[in-house]
């Protein structure tokens, strides 16, 4: 072979091995490559830590929500049980009056009396809220006014006391049970505003 053949078969050889290691080295710089990403986190590390992250940021509006949402709750509670509450003693349109003026007496005793005074406080509220008056005895209350089947804001209620006796007052309110929420004169010796058993009512009347 000629000088000139060799050295084109010496250079043609060259290329070859030129080309050749570029193409195995562009494999081992992607492992490389890889081996580094590797190295620093695992996918499945990245995949729970953004699912640790998720969470945390979820979670903490909810736990906030639930809180608030309590909050109010009991807000809500507090104010439905306090309305229910005034509801039960507030007088009403038809008996407010009696209702009112009674229960400015609240603690005291108007009416010079020392005993058996329940109807002469009724009397005297009557006629200063521009009713007619039913006198002294309780039991005779019974026959005023316009007679009612149950308990009425406003209406006066007639009740039992002792053997023969009777007491007499005017109904504020109603309690859960359907008992009546009375204020009467000569209750443990003052006006008082207290719940009475329903089965001790024996009638409720309306003032003329």
């Amino acid at each position: 072979m000629t000088t000139k053949t060799n050295l084109a078969l010496a250079f043609f050889g060259a290329a070859i091995l030129c080309v050749s290691g570029q193409a195995l080295a562009k494999p081992i710089k992607r492992q490389v490559t890889k081996a580094t990403i590797e190295t620093h986190a695992s996918p499945s590390e990245i995949d729970f830590g953004r699912r640790d992250a998720i969470a945390e940021a979820v979670a903490a509006p909810a736990e906030n929500t639930t809180v608030k949402t309590t909050r109010t709750s009991r807000r809500v509670q507090k104010n439905i049980a306090e309305a229910s509450a005034d509801a039960s003693i507030l007088p009403s349109l038809g008996g407010g009056d009696v209702v009112a003026e009674a229960r400015r007496y609240l603690g005291g005793n108007p009416t010079g009396r020392n005993s058996l005074w329940c109807g002469a406080f009724m009397d005297m509220v009557l006629k200063k809220t521009g009713h007619k008056g039913g006198g002294n005895l309780a039991r005779a209350y019974a026959s005023y006014g316009r007679r009612i089947s149950g308990p009425e804001v406003g209406a006066i209620a007639v009740m039992t006391r002792g053997r023969g006796g009777g007491h007499v007052g005017v109904v504020s309110g109603i309690d859960a049970s359907g008992n009546p929420i009375i204020i009467s004169g000569n209750h443990n010796d003052i006006v008082a505003e207290s719940t009475y058993p329903r089965g001790r009512i024996i009638a409720y009347v309306m003032p003329e």
